[in-house]
């Protein structure tokens, strides 16, 4: 939890609480493995069938998301009229391929997306559309954003600022002398806010920062996705979807230097001087820093990630592996640790993934550069037949089955045909009488 979640959150009176609902309960953490003592918490997954989110997170438990004075909270982003990525990924409930088994238990997320970071396929989704906040994954977008910009090499100087950056940090220090690069293993190896404000300073600080961001999440496509803030911290108008993560990070994953900073384990990592003005201060040392990433340490073939949470956002994550030739990636949004940790259900989701075959699909990643990244006209996916796995189970005989979203297009068809036929039958009579 964040330093602002902590103390926001006792702010939030019984009135506001019975108007908004009340917050989730703190989330005890399953038990490591071998322990006797069982959670038992019960939990559910959000039913997310009839699209609750399609074009706004869940109202805010705090009050991160109130407007600066004189400031008005933005408009929710445009919903685009045909999903980006195909037909299916417009339906909010949980989607796998025709014929496939069934998905994995156990999954607390509401939104998640399983996709091919090669061939762009979407393997299986539960509302990937819908919008949810992202907290730290989006430092995915600002790491693609600075390591486009920025000379990893250069050394900077942390500012007292840097090194008071509310929320997660991986520890800069007033003075202390660090290299972008640096820095952003602090951003991505430990979620380090003081990391990112370190290098939104140099990208034209916060505003202009987050404004790139949002530049690049268009230019991908990723048109749920709007940064309020370089580091995650909720801010008013923040939102993503799972399947904008997972657009973004097949983007990073093809920049080898991101590629190789979420797979590293440790790195040893810079201390600062003391502060003069502190007469109790004394010299800090370096110290080794480790990534935060559970997956990369517990699951065969991990290409790391990056993990996320506010008291808002919930728990987020996005993680990688490959095995036998196959890259594939899952993102998380709005879970908990309930009935186990988010790199754990990323790992039920990644066996089920490896175990489809080649080919099965509901949706595709839009490549950066199309059409529809652009904001124009839609990918459209070549028709592979899916089904819907709802939490009601009962979308297969309903509207959104698989090939309802063929049977408007083959209605135009035909009436078209028929149309075309009748128009040449009367030209050819009429000539007949002209001649």
């Amino acid at each position: 939890m964040t330093a602002r979640g902590r103390s926001l959150a006792t702010l939030i009176t019984a009135a506001s609480i019975a108007l908004i609902g009340a917050p989730a309960a703190a989330q005890p953490m399953p038990e490591a493995p071998g322990s006797s003592t069982v959670t038992t918490t019960p939990y559910a997954t959000p039913n997310t069938d009839g699209c609750p989110h399609r074009s706004s997170p869940p109202p805010a438990i705090d009050l991160s998301e109130v407007p600066a004075p004189g400031k008005a909270a933005p408009s929710p982003l445009p919903v685009p009229a045909d999903p980006v990525g195909g037909g299916r990924l417009g339906e909010c409930g949980a989607l796998a391929p025709a014929g496939a088994p069934p998905l994995p238990v156990d999954i607390s997320a509401t939104g998640w997306v399983l996709a091919d970071l090669d061939s762009g396929t979407v393997l299986a989704a539960k509302d990937p559309h819908g919008r949810y906040r992202p907290a730290s994954t989006i430092k995915i977008l600002l790491a693609l954003v600075a390591l486009d910009e920025l000379d990893l090499d250069r050394t900077v100087v942390a500012t007292e600022e840097d090194a008071n950056t509310e929320g997660s940090a991986v520890g800069l220090g007033k003075d202390g002398h660090y290299t972008n690069r640096q820095l952003m293993q602090g951003l991505v190896m430990a979620s380090g806010n003081d990391a990112a404000h370190a290098l939104a300073a140099q990208l034209g600080g916060d505003d202009e920062t987050v404004a790139k961001m949002n530049e690049r999440a268009r230019s991908l496509g990723a048109l749920d996705t709007r940064a309020a803030t370089p580091s995650g911290l909720d801010g008013p108008g923040m939102s993503s979807s799972a399947y904008d993560l997972a657009v973004v990070f097949r983007a990073a994953m093809r920049n080898s230097t991101f590629a190789d900073l979420i797979r590293t384990e440790t790195v040893p990592f810079p201390g600062f001087p003391k502060d003069p003005t502190k007469p109790d201060d004394t010299e800090h040392p370096g110290f080794t820093l480790a990534n935060d990433n559970k997956l990369l340490y517990n699951y065969d073939g991990a290409l790391g990630g990056k993990t996320g949470y506010t008291d808002d956002a919930r728990q987020t994550f996005v993680g990688g592996a490959e095995r036998d030739g196959r890259k594939l990636a899952v993102t998380l949004m709005a879970g908990d640790v309930l009935p186990i940790r988010p790199w754990e259900q990323a790992v039920r989701l990644l066996d089920y993934g490896f175990a489809l075959p080649r080919g099965a699909q509901v949706g595709v990643l839009v490549e950066p550069g199309s059409a529809t990244a652009s904001g124009a006209a839609p990918v459209t996916v070549a028709a592979r037949p899916t089904v819907s796995q709802t939490a009601s189970e009962v979308s297969a005989a309903g509207p959104g089955t698989a090939g309802d979203s063929d049977i408007p297009r083959t209605a135009v068809t035909l009436v078209g045909a028929v149309l075309v036929g009748v128009l040449l039958l009367a030209a050819h009579r009429l000539q007949r009488r002209r001649r």
